[in-house]
């Protein structure tokens, strides 16, 4: 079964696993910290729902229709992938506030349903209707929290 943070199930497990983090929790792969990692997922959840716009890049257009259902199938993200620069999160973050935060966009993710998605193209996949936009946070937020151990 694919799993979409649209259905109550998996969007509380992953509440659930954001709460077990720490803020000494250390990553398992890449270069940000737990703080960084919070705030990254929020703003991927900020772009789902339209209230940020990221370009779409022109290896995208090529590539993009090769992988796109890399973002909405049963196969987890692989670990160190690219990250767009508006992902990349530099300097000091709150963990408390970040994590607080990130909570708040799932739920308003979850609780805006379909309706709510962003309708903007991916900046790498181009267009995803809102089920898959759904799939594509719960496997960008189990990704992350993978790397965290959670």
């Amino acid at each position: 079964m694919v799993k979409s943070i649209y259905d109550k199930p998996f969007c509380d497990e992953i509440l659930n696993r954001i709460n077990t983090l720490t803020p000494v929790a250390e990553q398992l792969w890449g270069k940000m910290n737990v703080a960084q990692m919070l705030a990254h997922c929020k703003t991927g959840l900020e772009v789902a729902q339209g209230e940020k716009s990221v370009k779409r890049i022109f290896i995208g257009y090529i590539l993009g229709p090769l992988f796109k259902s890399s973002f909405y199938n049963e196969k987890p993200f692989s670990k160190n992938l690219a990250t767009a620069e508006i992902f990349k999160m530099q300097g000091e973050f709150d963990f408390d506030f970040e994590k607080q935060e990130l909570i708040k966009k799932i739920l308003q993710f979850y609780e805006g349903g379909p309706s709510k998605c962003t309708t903007e193209p991916h900046g790498f996949f181009g267009h995803l209707t809102p089920q898959q936009w759904g799939i594509g946070m719960y496997k960008h937020l189990d990704h992350h929290l993978r790397q965290f151990g959670v």
